[in-house]
């Protein structure tokens, strides 16, 4: 078989990416990196017939073009993923590729491609309901919450905990971020802000996720608390052959 990989347009992949997060149905962190024009991308042919595509972006910096971060294949191709990967890793110039474990089809090809693969981060998703209450604590929304720490948790009138969400992943999932003042932490509000945020999250018509560094022991542990359960790690390995 063979197969093109020709550098494309973000219109040229749309409908291949519209498939793909339609497939993927999880909070998609690279999603962003199309918008932001921080990413080149690939459209994979057979003969006349777009196939898939691929995207790159920097590891390190922004305008590197050294790390594969999205790969897609229409179902019936798929059988020849390694072969198309390979092509993909020649025209890129790829060195590296990265990606969500719960990307199957990309975390396939990057443990058969790559070596030294690290998890960089713990990805979560919701997973049940709390009830945490703490006496004098409440939730404080601002009228817009596209602000940088629209929500806190207030003690006694005193600001204890910030958070707020990051819009720009896809639809419809939301990204919730917190922080709990140092003098505050170990004491629940950090549980609590995040259940609130989760409750705030499926008010806006949004499934709540998030995310934490592999070696923040602290931050998983309250997500899991909270109600989030890991849903898959963001990993990085320095691509070998195929």
């Amino acid at each position: 078989m063979e197969f093109d990989i020709v550098k494309a347009q973000e219109t040229d992949i749309e409908s291949h990416r519209r498939l793909f997060l339609a497939e993927a149905k999880f909070q998609f962190i690279y999603n962003k990196c199309h918008g932001a024009g921080w990413v080149d991308n690939y459209l994979f042919k057979f003969g006349e017939r777009a196939i898939g595509y691929g995207s790159v972006w920097g590891k390190d910096k922004r305008e590197d073009r050294d790390t594969i971060c999205e790969f897609f294949l229409d179902h019936p191709f798929r059988k020849y993923a390694r072969q198309v990967f390979g092509q993909f890793i020649k025209a890129s110039g790829a060195g590296f590729v990265e990606c969500q474990t719960n990307d199957i089809l990309l975390a396939n090809m990057a443990f058969e491609s790559a070596k030294n693969i690290n998890a960089e981060a713990i990805l979560f998703e919701a997973a049940f309901e709390t009830g945490y209450l703490i006496g004098g604590a409440q939730f404080i929304k601002s009228k817009d919450p596209n602000e940088w720490d629209a929500y806190c948790i207030q003690k006694d009138g005193e600001v204890v905990a910030t958070g707020g969400f990051v819009w720009n992943y896809n639809f419809p999932y939301i990204d919730i971020y917190y922080e709990v003042k140092e003098n505050f932490r170990k004491q629940g509000y950090g549980v609590l802000i995040m259940q609130e945020l989760k409750k705030e999250a499926y008010r806006l018509n949004r499934i709540p996720a998030a995310r934490c560094n592999v070696k923040n022991e602290a931050s998983k542990a309250l997500l899991l608390k909270a109600g989030m359960r890991i849903c898959g790690y963001i990993i990085i390995g320095e691509i070998v052959k195929l």
